[in-house]
């Protein structure tokens, strides 16, 4: 049984990565660290609670105590790490919060994973000090026997694009708000250890998710949750704010690909090709709710697109992001099975459970 750490996974994106995951890998054990903080809740992995290869330990990534004893007692084989502070609004309120658990707590991570398999029980200290790291196969799915070091990104590290053009692999850094700083600076850290230890490390960056389980604090939760409670609906500006949605399950899918088939040290851009507007996204989910959960009859609105108000907009507010997902596509065959159209029914479907309002 191999045994690797998965850290943020009470969250959003990796509470739907956890079950995905234990399905479709009999042989590996998930031990799940996460602080839960505000972001965070065991509710998101109620379907995996008594499952006999999760073991989930409360706990912060930036505890070195902590996470030296996980390794030493799970004899960890390999690290996909999802765990962030991730929220653009609140890294304006609260930057030091997010160099401290994105820069810090990563950095903790990458040193004890490193110390223990080179200096550890495993003696990889040969292999990982060869002249040429990457002349040895590192990609979990052949065999290989050097731990993987998975780190979960986003696009928002490059910065805002024009009207026209894509983030590739090749793009430079250009972080605009304190999240995307933070995160930029954990992909340097992770880069770091590749390029001066031959770690066997890859790196995802992935454009907007949606879906299931997602906090309320986000974007399209948001509009959901107003919506039905008769609420104003909060679009920043002038709502033509663009972003490349991609459906949470589509994402699970590129990172098992990258973790299990990427070559050691790179990139991958993960990206739904769906570029969206903000009013775009509240005028579709208003028409899904207009069909699915109608307004009372009573009410003196017709639709729930007139509860869509404008407000300030955010300070620095990155204009459009949108990713090139064609060297994930071409070199590892992922693809999105989702466009945002059938994504998004999905997710308005999930929220209406989750509030009881059908």
């Amino acid at each position: 049984m191999k045994h690797i750490l998965v850290t943020g996974c009470a969250g959003f994106i990796g509470s739907n990565f956890v079950p995905y995951f234990l399905e479709r890998y009999p042989d590996y054990h998930l031990v799940n660290l996460d602080l839960l903080t505000y972001a965070g809740s065991l509710e998101n992995l109620g379907e995996v609670a008594d499952h006999p290869r999760h073991t989930f330990i409360k706990g912060d990534i930036c505890d070195r105590k902590l996470v030296e004893h996980i390794f030493n007692t799970f004899d960890i084989r390999g690290v996909i790490h999802f765990a962030a502070e991730s929220h653009v609004d609140n890294s304006i309120a609260n930057p030091g919060v997010f160099v401290e658990t994105n820069v810090n707590g990563t950095f903790t991570l990458l040193d004890v994973a490193y110390k223990h398999w080179m200096e550890g029980p495993f003696q990889y200290k040969e292999k990982y000090l060869v002249e040429d790291p990457s002349t040895i196969d590192h990609r979990p799915s052949t065999g290989g026997t050097v731990p993987r070091f998975h780190h979960i990104s986003t696009d928002e590290v490059y910065g805002t694009l024009g009207e026209t053009g894509l983030f590739t692999e090749e793009t430079p850094y250009a972080p605009n708000s304190p999240y995307s700083a933070s995160k930029a600076s954990s992909d340097m850290i992770v880069r770091s250890y590749r390029h001066t230890y031959g770690m066997n490390t890859v790196i995802t960056n992935c454009s907007n998710n949606y879906g299931p389980k997602q906090h309320d604090e986000k974007l399209i939760p948001t509009i959901i949750r107003n919506a039905l409670a008769g609420n104003p609906i909060p679009i920043y500006g002038d709502g033509k704010n663009i972003r490349d949605w991609l459906y949470v399950l589509d994402h699970c899918k590129g990172i098992d690909l990258a973790y299990h088939e990427g070559k050691p040290g790179e990139t991958y851009n993960i990206g739904g090709r769906n570029e969206r507007d903000n009013l775009y996204i509240a005028h579709k989910i208003c028409e899904i709710l207009d069909e699915l959960h109608p307004m009372e009859k009573n009410s003196t609105l017709k639709s729930y697109k007139e509860l869509i108000t404008f407000v300030t907009d955010r300070p620095g507010h990155d204009r459009r992001y949108a990713i090139d997902a064609t060297k994930i596509e071409n070199e590892l065959g992922w693809k999105a099975d989702e466009n945002f159209e059938s994504g998004i029914v999905k997710t308005v479907e999930w929220y209406l459970e989750k509030y009881n309002a059908n």
